[in-house]
């Protein structure tokens, strides 16, 4: 009995020992977790003007036509339809894919020689087919940064996405996002959708452009309520303000998702437009400066009034000039205001939109001219290609 007590006694101690040590490690391991934020954290971006000192541009390499699925369909022109048909989960076309890479390299040299820096997301092969439980596609590219990752602040928020050809999109991201959190950033992904079937009205009704206007204004799109999705594209940022657009690509629960992790420092608007096809809110409206927005004239604002009452200045752009035959696979002409600004002062434009040029002179803002036409045919202007991730200010109101 005595041996019995002595041995208990024994393995109670060393019991006791053993959670101490752990409790202390334990510790060890917040006090590690729970360091300050450091100050040179590489992450800070509340707007669209401030000085862009740091930027992500993306990659054409490897770009893939998406699969044509009824998420796409409802995203594209009648016209392009047979491409899709024909090419989807192959290369875009070599050639044209050679001179949009070339392009996305000039630009980027131009930003280095205006003294910002530039990251690149990582060449991935988009061709690789891959299976969920729900479905199975193939990928799209890493081109168009600002339409998976969100910055507010010092954080990186990655956007669920809605297509399925992109479910896989964020990993090319992943490396520069492991990086600036290490430097102190946070990093936020939101909830990842399974894009199940359920997520797509598989029978939504398009024939024409007149369709897609009516049932826009209907409030209809190829998106369910299913599980919340969004592309971070369909956010635009003005301080403590950031406004979004429920598109064929961005849900009402995506958005309540983005206002309630945003709250209370940020307040989320919802803002609509005559678009026969929202997808993405920088071409149709697209916050230059502070109090300062050019709205597109083909896709009037609903809420502009907002805008006007708080002293805003809005400006409609020229019509475009690219050529009819340009093939533009993913968006439309008004790319041509889909500009990057490099401060309030500085513009980045596309070298052959002689009249958005002379619109931007008008307003004092000196043009840097880049051609990125063939760039363009992927789906995106410049504000599209690139995610800024450090611009030179401070977080303000704008409409208080």
């Amino acid at each position: 009995k005595l041996q019995r007590v002595f041995t208990g006694w024994v393995q109670r101690t060393f019991q006791s020992t053993q959670a101490a040590t752990a409790s202390q490690n334990t510790c060890a391991a917040d006090d590690k977790a729970t360091s300050p934020v450091p100050k040179d954290c590489l992450v800070c971006s509340y707007n669209e003007w401030d000085p862009l000192e740091e930027v992500i541009v993306g990659r054409a390499e490897n770009a893939c036509v998406p699969p044509f699925s009824v998420e796409v369909k409802a995203n594209t022109y009648e016209k392009y339809w047979g491409f899709y048909q024909k090419f989807g989960g192959q290369s875009f076309p070599k050639d044209h894919l050679k001179k949009a890479i070339a392009e996305i390299e000039e630009m980027c040299n131009i930003l280095k020689g205006e003294g910002v820096i530039v990251k690149r997301p990582d060449p991935i092969d988009w061709s690789v087919k891959y299976k969920t439980p729900d479905f199975e596609s193939t990928g799209m590219y890493a081109a168009m940064p600002r339409d998976i990752l969100l910055v507010v602040g010092n954080e990186i928020i990655e956007a669920p996405m809605a297509w399925r050809a992109r479910f896989f999109e964020y990993r090319a991201y992943r490396r520069l996002i492991k990086d600036y959190f290490n430097s102190g950033a946070k990093w936020t992904t939101a909830p990842k959708p399974t894009m199940a079937d359920e997520l797509y009205d598989q029978n939504y009704p398009i024939h024409s452009v007149e369709d897609r206007h009516k049932l826009a204004a209907q409030g209809k799109f190829v998106t369910t309520e299913f599980e919340p999705c969004f592309d971070a594209a369909d956010f635009i940022r003005a301080g403590r303000d950031i406004f979004v657009q429920r598109s064929q690509v961005t849900n009402y629960m995506g958005i309540e998702w983005m206002r309630r992790h945003l709250a209370p420092d940020y307040r989320v608007h919802i803002i609509s437009f005559k678009d026969p096809n929202p997808m993405h809110i920088d071409a149709t409206f697209n916050i230059i400066g502070p109090g300062l927005v050019l709205s597109n004239p083909d896709r009037p604002c609903h809420q502009i009034e907002l805008f006007k009452k708080a002293g805003w200045t809005v400006i409609q752009p020229p019509v475009p000039l690219i050529p009819d035959d340009h093939p533009l696979w993913m968006s439309s002409k008004w790319l041509s205001m889909n500009v990057l600004m490099l401060d309030e002062k500085r513009v980045m434009v596309d070298a052959n939109e002689t009249s958005t040029q002379k619109m931007f002179e008008k307003l004092g803002i000196s043009t840097i001219k880049v051609n990125i036409r063939h760039a363009n045919s992927l789906g995106g202007g410049f504000h599209c290609w690139t995610c800024d991730i450090r611009r030179r200010g401070t977080l303000q109101s704008y409409f208080d």
